[in-house]
């Protein structure tokens, strides 16, 4: 086992930055006040250190989440840990890199992500006596830990994941951010713990056995994305929202320290709610535009990326589109809309050919098989920003927050068919599901189902039975209900319109929104930030009463009035698109049903499917029997992961 002490900062340096630290080393011993934080998105890895080289070892698996840091790495490794770090720089100042130590050396820190009122709980550790070598937030972990423990987490506001090595105790404690922004994977792999801001960098350990969990799967199949805690990799967990752990002398144990807690406020009327979320969002969207460089902002035709971009005042602006129709492409009015804010749009048409091409390659950086369209769009509006800003701002959460997906109307649309007796309602629904599923029978056959059968989120892809027709494999994964269970059942008496936002906080906005909002910018090495996705924010929205949330009319109904003071009534009162992308139609095309057949025909895809069940919802989609673009999509979602882990990569 290789026992030798090592700390290494690989920093690249060229003469012009040197003398730039200098400067600024010099000016920090004179005590000369300094506004600037240094501030850096990252990835780490570590491991237990069970096995031989583990330098070597460490440096692989870190080139592996090279993007998702290409500025500068660091390590640290003793006889029992190795920690490995990737920094990519915000604002590019001294003693900004990871591992970060405490003045004993005691405790070591790495960490992915940023801590918005750090200055707050730095003035309070100075207070009990802490001395601090840097003006960074990653020092505020370090000493936040030794003051207070795992309660350092409920005092901070901020997006994150770390992890801390107590050299002392031998014990590694780490921690996600509340609302799962920031990425954390673990494993026990033999004699090591493995751990990292994404699953890639496990393949580069001796120790970790790449195995598909097929019950992942099968849920994957209903879900368009992996709901569980155990990933698409046998054996490898996601480190949940909210959740903490410890790990010492070979135990694992973690807890949730934090959650969402919906308790109406029905005091203070519309007019007060609008001027808190104006408020409270202001001073949020001020907290995450700090940064030495240029920010910049996705915009869309919706409300919530207007309304940042608004309130923001970014340097520039960043669209992407499909072809000429409006259905799909959003650049007009993206144009329009940044001139009205007096800012520069930089916007780009995505060609089919871009968008299959380049399909592999997102689901590399994917880690885990997610069939949502939008992630691939979202990957170019992230590499379309790359090119000339390091940081961007996004509208990610406000729909969960606030009420804002369309499917939140459903139980007041249909309230007068809900007066119908439940037993009659099951009854037209179980015969009505015997017919073709088109408009107005899915209405009967939705209504004849409780809430927690037909809704576990913005996606339903396959329901149970019809996963199992397509599926050559057998395997006991749950069914739908089982695993949304434990939500619903924490908040089952509340209404049902905050009963779907609490189930889409904790497993949609997760398992697809954020995943695919951090991968795809990290594959450009580029930082987003979600002003929405702000704890002070949530602790405002859970407040508010479902009549200020969900209208007949509209959904994020305050949000809405709270964005009428930044962006004209056409934007602030746009109905909820989604990012639309033309799948359905592409799958009708000679090329691209092609493409689709002959995955749908493969080795691989003969391992796992009933080959002539997939190949019969291409054809009949083709045909223009009905539209089975979102299950043939999340089935050759599957099979082009599959291949690029399990075909290319061996």
């Amino acid at each position: 086992m290789n026992c030798n002490f090592s700390v290494t900062l690989l920093l690249g340096f060229n003469l012009k930055k040197a003398f730039k630290w200098v400067i600024i080393a010099v000016r920090n011993q004179l005590h000369f006040t300094y506004k600037e934080r240094w501030l850096f998105m990252c990835g780490f890895v570590g491991f237990t250190n069970k096995i031989n080289d583990s330098s070597i070892v460490l440096e692989k698996m870190m080139d592996l989440i090279k993007h998702r840091g290409p500025d500068s790495d660091g390590e640290y490794v003793d006889c029992d840990i190795a920690l490995g770090f990737r920094r990519l720089s915000i604002i590019d100042l001294s003693n900004g890199s990871q591992p970060l130590f405490n003045e004993d050396k005691s405790l070591v820190l790495v960490f992915n992500g940023e801590i918005y009122n750090y200055r707050q709980l730095r003035e309070e550790l100075l207070r009990f006596g802490h001395v601090f070598e840097t003006d960074t937030d990653s020092e505020v972990l370090l000493h936040g830990y030794e003051q207070w423990g795992k309660e350092l987490l409920n005092r901070l506001r901020g997006m994150f994941a770390f992890v801390i090595w107590d050299t002392k105790k031998k014990e590694l404690f780490g921690a996600r951010d509340f609302f799962g922004i920031k990425p954390m994977y673990y494993c026990q792999m033999g004699e090591s713990f493995i751990f990292g801001s994404e699953i890639k960098s496990f393949l580069a350990h001796p120790d970790f056995k790449k195995e598909l969990n097929e019950e992942a799967l099968e849920n994957y199949l209903t879900f368009q994305y992996s709901p569980c805690q155990e990933t698409f990799f046998k054996g490898v967990f996601r480190l949940l929202p909210a959740h903490c752990f410890t790990y010492k002398n070979g135990q694992f144990k973690t807890e949730r320290y934090w959650s969402v807690n919906f308790n109406e406020d029905n005091k203070p009327d519309l007019d007060e709610w609008v001027n808190r979320i104006s408020d409270t969002f202001k001073n949020s969207v001020e907290a995450h535009k700090i940064a030495d460089v240029e920010v910049g902002s996705f915009l869309s035709s919706g409300v919530d990326s207007s309304y940042v971009a608004a309130v923001a005042n970014v340097d520039k602006t960043f669209t992407v589109g499909f072809g000429e129709d409006e259905k799909y492409n959003e650049i007009g009015y993206a144009k329009e809309f940044s001139k009205y804010i007096g800012k520069e749009n930089i916007s780009k048409v995505i060609t089919p050919e871009e968008y299959w091409g380049e399909f592999p390659k997102i689901q590399y950086h994917m880690d885990e098989p997610l069939a949502d369209p939008a992630a691939v769009a979202l990957y170019f509006v992230c590499k379309l920003a790359s090119e000339r800003v390091k940081v961007v701002l996004s509208g990610e959460g406000a729909d969960e927050i606030f009420g804002g997906y369309n499917i939140y109307k459903e139980p007041d649309d249909v309230a007068i068919y809900n007066a119908v007796p439940r037993p009659i309602r099951r009854g037209i629904g179980k015969i009505c599901s015997k017919f073709p599923h088109k408009r107005g029978v899915n209405f009967f056959i939705r209504r004849g189902k409780d809430l927690q059968e037909r809704f576990i989120g913005n996606a339903y892809i396959f329901s149970e039975t019809e996963r199992k027709d397509i599926l050559k494999i057998k395997t006991s994964a749950p069914d739908a209900m089982s695993i949304t269970k434990p939500f619903y059942d924490a908040v089952k008496d509340k209404d049902n319109v905050t009963q779907m936002q609490y189930l889409d906080l904790n497993m949609w906005m997760t398992g697809d929104i954020l995943l695919k909002a951090d991968k795809m910018s990290m594959a450009n090495s580029l930082e987003l930030r979600v002003p929405f996705l702000d704890k002070e924010i949530m602790a405002l929205a859970e407040r508010i009463p479902k009549r200020y949330r969900v209208t007949k009319e509209n959904t994020k109904y305050a949000m809405r009035m709270a964005a009428h003071r930044a962006c004209p009534p056409q934007t602030a009162d746009k109905k909820k698109l989604g990012f639309p992308v033309p799948i359905r139609v592409w799958l009708k095309e000679d090329k691209y049903y092609d493409v689709v057949k002959k995955e749908f025909t493969s080795e691989n895809a003969q391992r796992f499917f009933n080959t002539d069940k997939i190949v019969s919802l291409l054809d009949d989609h083709r045909a223009g029997r009905y539209d089975y673009s979102r299950k043939i999509w999340t089935v050759y979602t599957f099979l082009v992961w599959y291949r690029v882990y399990f075909t290319d990569i061996a």
